[in-house]
């Protein structure tokens, strides 16, 4: 979600600093961008000029602590925590008086993180919504120790963006996920337990619940090793068996089957039209 991150910040007036693991993630980023803004531009939303303005305001770079030296640092690495947290300690001794430490984590206890800083009451979690784009809605979560000033500043930048803030609490998965997630993973269930196949429970969910993507295809498009990361934060940090992850979703997942990333999830992409796995 980093490229759609930097696209909304540098269409919004924002100077960009990209980090990746390498400059061939680094080099798909900035294709990536250049791609949805000439979208953009080609529709009438934006015009050429606003494309190469945004375009010139993104740099990158391969060397992490030069991140330190910006404003806000919105970090939107895989959803594994021991990843974040790595990222967050290279960091800290780089980093300003006043920079703030955000996380665009789905799922992970944002109090947690900011623990292990030395800027607890600058951190807090700030979720975009995927394809980052496209979708309205950014979700602000406050850690325990978050101050009113660092809230502020990040609900600052979400209006300039032009998007709709939504406060949660740090609790698991906050609102979005919290309430998609087990949507999406007892769908897998229905898949798993023979009531229905692939394509009868995506069009019963478009068509007779008006959702504009079924539960399993967005599934994949989402990566359906983050839905199963999320669902083991629901099930472990609430401790209720109604969060327990489908086999059948962890089975995907071994198999390394895990959505449009890999051209196979419930829906095989290898094709010119997506076809059923189930």
């Amino acid at each position: 979600m980093g490229n759609g991150i930097a696209h909304v910040m540098a269409l919004s007036g924002y100077d960009v600093l990209l980090s990746d693991i390498s400059q061939d993630a680094l080099d798909a980023a900035l294709n990536t961008v250049r791609g949805n803004l000439s979208r953009q531009a080609s529709r009438g939303k934006i015009s050429d000029q606003d494309v190469e303005a945004a375009m010139a305001r993104i740099q990158t770079t391969l060397h992490l602590p030069e991140l330190g030296q910006t404003d806000l640092v919105i970090e939107a690495a895989t959803e594994r925590e021991n990843i974040k947290q790595a990222i967050f300690d290279e960091l800290q001794a780089h980093l300003l008086p006043h920079t703030i430490l955000t996380s665009n984590t789905s799922s992970i206890s944002i109090t947690r993180l900011a623990s292990r800083t030395d800027r607890p009451e600058r951190f807090m979690g700030f979720h975009f919504m995927n394809p980052v784009p496209v979708m309205q809605l950014v979700e602000l979560i406050r850690g325990i120790a978050t101050d009113e000033e660092t809230y502020a500043a990040c609900k600052a930048v979400v209006d300039r963006l032009g998007k709709t803030a939504a406060s949660a609490e740090d609790f698991p998965a906050f609102i979005v996920n919290r309430i998609l997630m087990p949507m999406i993973n007892e769908a897998v269930y229905t898949l798993y337990e023979g009531v229905g196949n692939v394509q009868s429970i995506d069009q019963s969910m478009k068509l007779g619940a008006n959702h504009p993507m079924g539960p399993l295809e967005l599934a994949d498009f989402i990566g359906l090793d983050t839905c199963l990361a999320i669902m083991n934060v629901l099930h472990e940090g609430l401790a209720d068996t109604k969060y327990r992850p489908c086999p059948l979703l962890t089975k995907y997942v071994e198999a390394g089957w895990l959505g449009r990333k890999t051209q196979r999830g419930f829906y095989d992409y290898r094709g010119d039209v997506p076809v059923p796995t189930r």
